[in-house]
């Protein structure tokens, strides 16, 4: 019986040998990506600013007057370089061959965190930019965005690059969790 077993490991060598370089592609891609939009989404908030004059009176906007905002890119810059960093240790240990689940578990908890991260980010920008865009007639709010436009189209952009990097993240917290799985349970 362990022959058997023994000739399937064998036999199906070549085809894990493949699956683990797919893998790692996948990971290294997903990791890219992230930092990619996360960079995205902090230096588009970063840099929006537009100034209007309203009756002579000159009226500025910029991402440093919401506190959301200042959350917000400061959560896709943590989230950026903590990618980075995690792509120069992972990728070392992918290459050795040495992977252990634990090892994955990490990596699940790493991603999970920075999910989280960047998906409160998200929330806090989102809401502050649909009051800006929508305002709120029972807190007496008026909306922004028609003053605004070219502040309110990057403040959106710069959203919508973080939920990007938010759906990469998710597909590596998924990624690392699958690899986890593995870890055996002492008794």
């Amino acid at each position: 019986m362990a022959g058997i077993e023994e000739a399937k490991f064998q036999q199906n060598s070549p085809l894990r040998v493949r699956t683990h370089k797919l893998f790692l592609g996948a990971h290294i891609c997903f990791r890219i990506l992230t930092v990619s939009a996360t960079v995205a989404a902090a230096l588009m908030m970063i840099s929006s600013s537009q100034t209007i004059e309203v009756y002579g009176i000159k009226v500025q906007a910029k991402y440093s007057y919401s506190s959301a905002f200042k959350f917000f890119s400061l959560a896709n810059g943590i989230a950026c370089g903590c990618c980075v960093l995690s792509m120069f240790i992972a990728f070392p240990l992918f290459c050795r061959g040495s992977t252990t689940p634990l090892r994955f578990f990490f990596l699940f908890l790493h991603d999970l965190c920075m999910m989280s991260l960047v998906l409160a980010g998200c929330a806090a920008a989102t809401a502050i930019g649909y009051v800006g865009r929508y305002g709120n007639s029972h807190a007496g709010w008026v909306p922004i965005c028609d003053h605004f436009g070219n502040y309110c189209n990057r403040i959106t952009l710069s959203v919508i690059f973080s939920y990007l990097a938010c759906v990469f993240l998710l597909m590596l917290t998924i990624m690392s969790a699958n690899k986890s799985r593995e870890i055996g349970v002492s008794e």
